[in-house]
């Protein structure tokens, strides 16, 4: 069998043949060794991290030996949203990638046109595109990477729980259809509010015993494309060259960048801080406001989670990957999710890496936003243990 190697100084993907007598026969095998299951806490306010089960650690050995290189050959991704305003552009900038092999767009509409226009596009990136919920299996068959972008977007004046009540209802139903079809994907998710739906999804996979928290994220590099931007329009330098973390959560004060710790150094007293801290945290208004009713950041999240996936990917060929995300944490008591800079490897989070030090408004700022975050993961979970009743 054929075997792709992503080579780091390089970037490039050279094929490497292995001879392997087995390996079909034993991967179907593997394919019916369940994920963790988790007995969910009776209490809201009572949280436990839920680590890989024994299975979970056998298929993680195993396929590390039939693998030795990493995925064999090129990911299968899937898009589920495709034909939204997040979703077409996201597509566009996955079909550029050397690391995809196939592109599943799935959505409720438009999908069939949205396929059929990416694929004249010249590159190696195979599209098929699904419509309608009899298709989401099809579409998500042999799927490395699901990334969902699917629900509505912000308008004027309304904030990320209000659009709560209908974007919670399609990631439960999409995390459902993923627990069936590809329960050992990668699963990114970007639709909002990110603080609650990524444990409504960690919810779903709980009750199918698919939960693997190392492999379960909410795309929050938004806020560090955001935050290298406006700090390089201040230092006037390519953005490229910028470095700084941003974690927390994805909503308003939960947001936190550490601009103490920017690469180039930042030189600013506590009120231009403040300022700079305010405008990253609001960005995504400064959007909706500008675009006056028409939509809200779809190109810039488009380009961010782009480069998430871009990431994933890299990953999963075996490269050490460090990258910012919002996902199952340990670093608070008491705050079961959180976004930090995490370590990826071939199967998944391998490391969260601590915050380093902050300053005092840094400081303040992470006390304070600890208890709003904490709202938000408590009304993901209570969506899925106690369902609203449906009108």
């Amino acid at each position: 069998v054929h075997s792709l190697t992503t080579h780091r100084r390089t970037n490039t993907i050279k094929p490497r043949i292995y001879k392997v007598t087995t390996t079909r026969r034993c991967l179907h095998s593997l394919a019916g060794l369940s994920r963790s299951s988790a007995v969910a806490a009776s209490a809201l306010h009572t949280f436990e991290y839920i680590a890989p089960s024994p299975d979970m650690e056998r298929l993680k050995k195993i396929t590390a030996q039939l693998m030795p290189q990493g995925m064999p050959g090129k990911a299968k991704v899937a898009v589920l949203g495709a034909a939204g305003g997040i979703g077409q552009p996201l597509s566009l900038l996955l079909k550029l990638s050397p690391n995809i092999g196939e592109l599943s767009l799935y959505d409720v509409a438009n999908t069939p046109g949205v396929a059929a226009d990416l694929s004249h596009m010249s590159t190696g990136v195979k599209v098929k595109g699904y419509l309608g919920p009899d298709q989401l299996p099809a579409a998500l068959q042999g799927c490395h990477l699901v990334v969902i972008p699917a629900g509505v977007p912000r308008k004027p004046g309304m904030t990320r729980d209000d659009l709560f009540n209908i974007n919670a209802g399609i990631v439960r139903t999409l995390c459902e259809g993923i627990a069936r079809h590809c329960p050992q994907a990668w699963v990114a998710i970007i639709s909002n509010p990110v603080n609650s739906t990524v444990p409504i999804a960690a919810e779903v996979f709980k009750a199918a015993g698919t939960y693997d928290p190392s492999r379960l994220f909410g795309v929050t590099t938004l806020d560090v494309v955001r935050a290298e931007t406006f700090i390089a329009e201040i230092l006037g330098v390519d953005p490229k060259e910028v470095s700084v973390p941003v974690v927390g959560g994805h909503a308003g004060i939960t947001i936190l960048p550490i601009l103490s710790q920017a690469t180039p150094r930042l030189s600013l007293d506590r009120e231009q801080a403040k300022r700079l801290m305010a405008r990253i945290q609001d960005a995504g208004t400064e959007v909706v406001q500008a675009k006056a009713g028409t939509g809200s950041a779809t190109l810039s999240m488009a380009y961010a989670a782009a480069r998430f996936a871009e990431s994933c990917l890299r990953a999963m060929s075996g490269e050490s990957v460090q990258e910012y995300a919002y996902v199952q944490s340990q670093l608070f008591p008491g705050v079961p999710f959180f976004s930090t800079r995490l370590r990826l490897g071939r199967n998944g989070v391998e490391e969260q890496l601590p915050l380093g030090p902050l300053n005092d408004l840094e400081a303040e700022n992470l006390a304070s936003m600890q208890s709003e975050l904490l709202s938000s993961i408590q009304k993901g979970v209570e969506f899925v243990r106690n369902p609203p009743a449906k009108k």
